[in-house]
């Protein structure tokens, strides 16, 4: 399967449920991403609304990146739990405002004809790569209706692990506990698209490259060293909270399989029991 063919088939099973929706639910569809940093959810995501408009829907794309704390608040957590390497920098549950995220998709999924809703955008490269929500003017106006809300985010789908899957390290299990309060989020998803590599520690490299991207385009962000310590924070919570993820899911889901070079292996649809084969488009 090629890349154009993994869109064109997602863009489908999107617009099939969007249509079927129309007469059950006076809302938009949410469709929820999940899948590692630098994995292309964005860009998934910015061509899947093309796709959709060619097949007659509005599609919008959140992401949680955008709904970060502010560079104030980031300061304020990392010092309130002082020692936790996990919270130091973005990115962990705990470091997004919540109700921030849930107010912007409750306005787009309720946005009527000639109504707009601002949707919150986050510099990653301010304060050398460090990163905070950027001003209300720099934020993108999304104007009614809106059939599709995209909703991205590389733990999006994740729910917390009993103790006994916790690795031994406290800063973690109060992540694990700060990830109970994304249930909401959570509960917006009418469908999913979930994305994995056929390797964890491909998503290092997917990141370093990225940050590699931002710096020859606006000239800062993340060296590769910081890029590589940074998203290597993320790999205990991959292997704690991503095994099984699919079958977990309580709605209908696409599942993805990409390899080093982000090139699609597998896709399979799943039903609102996790069973594979049955949710297609």
């Amino acid at each position: 399967m090629t890349r154009t063919e993994l869109e064109d088939t997602l863009a489908s099973w999107i617009a099939h449920a969007a249509y079927e929706g129309r007469a059950s639910a006076n809302r938009s569809l949410c469709v929820g991403f999940c899948a590692p940093q630098g994995a292309g959810k964005t860009t998934l995501c910015a061509k899947l609304e093309r796709l959709l408009a060619s097949r007659g829907l509005r599609a919008a794309s959140v992401s949680i990146d955008d709904v970060y704390l502010t560079r104030d608040e980031q300061l304020a957590l990392a010092a309130r739990h002082a020692g936790n390497r996990y919270l130091a920098v973005r990115g962990y549950p705990g470091t997004h405002d919540i109700e921030l995220g849930l107010r912007v998709l409750s306005q787009l999924a309720d946005l009527d004809q000639g109504r707009s809703c601002a949707v919150p955008r986050y510099d990653k490269g301010a304060h050398g790569g460090a990163g905070d929500r950027a001003p209300h003017e720099a934020w993108t106006e999304v104007h009614g209706p809106v059939d599709v809300v995209l909703f991205e985010g590389w733990m999006l789908a994740f729910e917390p692990a009993a103790e006994p899957f916790l690795p031994p390290d406290d800063s973690f299990a109060t992540c694990n506990e700060l990830l109970a309060a994304y249930a909401p989020w959570r509960a917006r998803v009418d469908r999913w698209v979930v994305i994995e590599g056929d390797e964890v520690e491909h998503m290092v490299e997917w990141r370093v490259g990225a940050e590699r991207e931002r710096r020859a385009r606006d000239g800062r962000g993340m060296s590769d060293e910081e890029a590589t310590a940074y998203v290597e924070r993320f790999l205990p919570a991959y292997r704690v909270w991503g095994p099984r993820l699919v079958e977990r899911l309580s709605v209908p889901a696409a599942h993805v399989v990409i390899d080093a070079r982000r090139s699609p292996l597998t896709l399979t649809f799943r039903d609102e029991r996790g069973r594979a084969g049955s949710s297609g488009p």
